[in-house]
């Protein structure tokens, strides 16, 4: 469930609320009783776990399957259980113990997070979603969604699941379009009930009628607690007629693909690894020279062809 055991701070979110919109449904009341009956035993929605432990759950969850990230959570907290852990080791090791979940830029943001927190913040996760922003790599989302599930404080959240289920429940939309933080934060907001534990609960809740039942394609709509609600399913599921948000290139053959396969080689050597290493791992030399150039900008490779590439130490 929804760790909203911290402090009790009120802590209003600045998100206005629609002034001239039809009021929402009550799709909050349904979808409390449907979380607190139906949602996964998670490790970040259990009593007790930390704001550090969510902070780390929602950088690794981010395109990423919720399977994966678990074993890897685990493992990241039992080697550092506080951001001040993380700090004192370089970054490589963050790289290295990311290992296969991807997108490994989120390590070193997530390193240099730990170290801001510890030197700013007495090694205590923020609270405050301005000072949360403020963190290196920490966006919107995320601040939102640590303030939220880790310190019980009432502010919309909004992710792709959240953005799904508020296009059809709300607007008849069989499908959303682009993110827009200035639309999409006032409708979220405009579900929420005042009271924080159950505003935290909504927004949990909302996330995982996204992630289980009103998923993409062939939702379980007969399955869905506010299928009697629901704007879309009333309008008799209409074809989305409007912008569609963009979809994620494919990753095979991608540059992507060929990132992960130079990082693998990095992540395997204690030592640097040339560039007759490297060539190996992929037949066209031009993407390949792509992909490791991408890789020294983004500081998740250090070196050049003298002295061979490595994981950044520090």
């Amino acid at each position: 469930m929804v760790n909203a055991s911290r402090a009790s701070r009120p802590n209003v979110d600045k998100v206005p609320r629609p002034q001239d919109a039809t009021p929402a449904p009550d799709v909050a009341t349904p979808l409390i009783a449907w979380f607190r009956a139906e949602a996964r035993d998670l490790p970040w929605r259990r009593p007790g776990f930390p704001a550090w432990g969510t902070l780390v759950s929602e950088i690794m969850l981010q395109q990423t399957q919720v399977a994966r990230v678990i074993p890897r959570l685990e493992a990241w907290l039992t080697r550092w259980p506080t951001p001040a852990d993380l700090a004192a080791s370089p970054p490589a090791d963050a790289v290295r113990a990311w290992d296969r979940l991807g997108y490994p830029r989120r390590a070193l943001a997530l390193h240099a997070a730990a170290t801001a927190i510890a030197e700013q913040h007495d090694n205590v996760v923020p609270r405050d979603v301005d000072a949360l922003l403020a963190l290196p790599g920490i966006g919107d989302y995320t601040a939102r969604a640590v303030a939220v599930f880790a310190y019980g404080d009432r502010h919309p959240v909004v992710d792709v699941n959240v953005r799904r289920v508020l296009a059809r429940a709300l607007l008849g939309q069989g499908e959303p379009g682009p993110a827009k933080a200035k639309q999409d934060l006032p409708l979220m907001e405009s579900v929420l009930p005042e009271d924080r534990d159950d505003a935290a609960a909504t927004n949990a809740a909302v996330m995982e009628l996204g992630a289980l039942v009103c998923v993409a394609r062939s939702p379980a709509c007969d399955a869905c607690p506010i299928a009697d609600r629901c704007a879309w399913r009333a309008a008799g599921y209409p074809e989305h007629d409007g912008p569609r948000a963009p979809k994620q290139a494919k990753f095979a053959g991608s540059d992507r693909q060929v990132r992960g396969l130079i990082m693998a080689e990095l992540r395997a050597s204690d030592v640097p690894v040339t560039r007759d290493e490297i060539e190996p791992v992929w037949p066209d030399a031009e993407q390949r020279d792509r992909a490791l150039a991408s890789l020294l900008r983004d500081g998740l490779a250090v070196g050049d062809d003298a002295s061979g590439y490595r994981l950044p130490e520090g």
